[in-house]
Formats: structure tokens, sequence, C-alpha cells
């Protein structure tokens, strides 16, 4: 079943000389359960469409289809409680609240939708992603690893149509980008989430169930990915191409 949809998408800056085509005329579906990877350089256009697939912002013309709302049609009340109870985010930066635990922090979306926390479906996310033993603890006193994993577990725990992840192993070192995006493909199948991921690095990319290619606001590609890449036991890639490596607690054992 298609979950997502855009049709005609463009996002312009500016106006005359100095207009700047950040999406020019995307069209894109993606089915329900996909894991979709979003692949291109900087200024390409990738973190622009995530902005557009998730209501963070408002295209200059064209249409988003999530879960089948129009989400552009939406007021922006009724667009953030269709963002809140829909669609899942995973950023870079965590986003943690520092304050509040790793359990609070996965709930709190739940909470401030007025929600009732299926903690059935919870406990069996925070199993799946080893996180059982450190739902007491304070982002502080989590590795960045770990961090992520409270993201993706937040992200889950509102069971949302789809799940948009910025770059989301980008302050993780190599080893624990292969723990992560592992857990977040094993829970995307598990729980049958569709999964679009934006990044710059295509070894990434080649483990997710489809890549797109966008290149000056355009889908320029749209293939498979590698069938023998997304066998995770028999895996090398540079998952790292990007600079430096996470913070001491990160590359330590997760496990």
């Amino acid at each position: 079943m298609k979950i997502l949809e855009t049709k005609d998408l463009k996002k312009y800056y500016g106006n005359g000389d100095t207009q700047v085509k950040a999406l020019d005329g995307v069209n894109l579906s993606i089915e329900e359960g996909e894991f979709t990877a979003v692949v291109g350089t900087s200024g390409s256009g990738k973190s622009t469409l995530l902005h557009m697939l998730g209501g963070l912002d408002y295209a200059t013309s064209g249409t988003v289809t999530v879960a089948g709302k129009k989400i552009f049609e939406l007021n922006e009340n009724a667009l953030t409680i269709f963002r809140r109870r829909q669609i899942g985010f995973i950023f870079q930066s965590y986003n943690l609240v520092p304050i509040l635990s790793a359990y609070e922090n996965i709930v709190l979306p739940l909470e401030l939708d007025g929600r009732s926390i299926d903690e059935v479906f919870v406990k069996e996310i925070v199993c799946m992603l080893g996180l059982e033993n450190k739902l007491d603890n304070l982002p502080g006193q989590l590795s960045g690893g770990q961090q992520q994993r409270v993201a993706i577990a937040r992200a889950l725990a509102t069971k949302p149509a789809i799940i948009l992840a910025d770059e989301p192993t980008g302050n993780l070192d190599s080893k624990t980008t292969q723990e992560v995006l592992g857990l977040l493909k094993l829970t995307g199948e598990q729980f049958h989430q569709t999964i679009v991921m934006i990044t710059h690095n295509e070894g990434l990319a080649q483990l997710c169930d489809r890549v797109i290619h966008i290149e000056d606001g355009k889908i320029v590609d749209d293939h498979a990915g590698d069938e023998l890449e997304r066998q995770w036991e028999q895996r090398d890639i540079p998952l790292k191409e990007e600079t430096s490596r996470g913070a001491a607690g990160e590359v330590e054992d997760e496990k």
C-alpha cells in the first residue's frame, strides 16, 4: 500500500537571477514497510525534501500526501497534530530532553498528545533495542549509540505512518553506525515500519531496500539497494567517510 507520495514538489528560495531551486519537480511514491535511502551531496536538496515530507516547511508548489492526507492542506494546528501522530523523526543530534530519563524521552510524544501508553508495545521496542537496563538513565549517562537507540524507540512508540531519519548515524563511529543502522532496519522489518533515511553515504544507502539519488533538487536515480550489502554478517563498507569519530563514550561496547 502506498503510504507517501509527492507530486511535482517544488521549493524555491528568492527570485530572478538569485533564485535557488532547492526542490524542482520531485515525484516520489513510497510503499508501506519500505526502507528507503535518499542520497545526495550537500546542497542537493535531500534535507529540504525531508522537511517537506515531514511537514516542517511548506512547498512553493506541489503536494505531499502521507497516509492519505495532503499535509499542505491542513491548517497549522491540524498539521501539528498530524505530524505528532503520523510522522516519527530521528535526528543526527538525537534531540533528547536532557533532564528526562530514557524511558521518559521515549514516551514523551505520547504524553504530549494526551494518548495512553501501550506499555507492552514500548517494552517490546525497548527489548529489541537493548535498552531494558538503561531506561532510568539520563541522556548524558548514555553513549551516542545508546542515545540514538532511545531516539529510535521514541519514533517507533507513537506507531507513526512513516519515520523520517536525517543522517541518523552522522555523529557515530563506524562500529556503532553499523549497530544502530542494523537495529533501525531490524525494527522497521519487525513492525512493518516505513522509513525514509537521508544520507550522503552511499555505503549506508545500499543497506536499504531502495536508494534514491537527488541532485540539484531533482531525482536522478531510483534503484533497489545492493542485496549483498544488506547481508549484515558479510558487510565491510566505508560507513564513516564523513570526518570525525564520535565522542569517547560512543566507541564503547554498546551491548
